[in-house]
């Protein structure tokens, strides 16, 4: 009786521990907000000089897990804006980051969603596209590194966009 006992808790802890591996789920990132872009204009080539910061233009930030533009972010892009129309001889580079949740994967495809609304919205405030490029970082470069979970305040200078600039050559 003893054996029997013995074999029933392998043949149960190894269907535990063995049984069927989880499914792995697909994520797909929520679809928000569309803005209508006026002109069909390719992104400026990214190669070349390094952009930099200027403090005159400030970063938006994001909800976690979302793309859209609250209206504080579209102030500041406003504003973001005025001064890069003032400067045409500046090439833009807006960047996307994300927090460190979520996988490298989906975090670079949402990286990308949110230089891309910036670079639409900057497009339709009257920037020609062929001087804007975006790129995506995804997690790859928090402000605060291994902040979790999302709620936590430290989080959330790491779901941003930054906008960058260079001289034209």
């Amino acid at each position: 009786m003893k054996n029997y006992k013995n074999m029933i808790f392998l043949l149960l802890a190894s269907i535990v521990f063995f049984g069927c591996p989880k499914r792995i789920k697909k994520v797909e990132v929520p679809v928000q907000e569309t803005i209508q872009i006026e002109s069909d204009q390719d992104e400026l080539n990214i190669r070349g000089d390094e952009f930099v910061s200027l403090s005159e233009l400030k970063p938006v930030y994001f909800d976690f897990d979302r793309f859209n533009l609250s209206e504080s972010a579209k102030n500041i892009l406003d504003q973001n804006s005025k001064f890069l129309l003032s400067r045409p001889e500046l090439e833009i580079l807006v960047e996307g980051h994300c927090c460190e949740c979520g996988t490298n994967e989906y975090n670079l495809a949402l990286g990308q969603k949110r230089a891309s609304i910036v670079r639409d919205y900057y497009i339709n405030l009257g920037i020609k596209g062929n001087r804007i490029a975006t790129i995506s970082y995804g997690e790859e470069k928090p402000i605060n590194k291994n902040v979790a979970p999302p709620d936590v305040p430290a989080c959330i200078p790491n779901r941003r966009v930054e906008t960058k600039v260079r001289q034209k050559k």
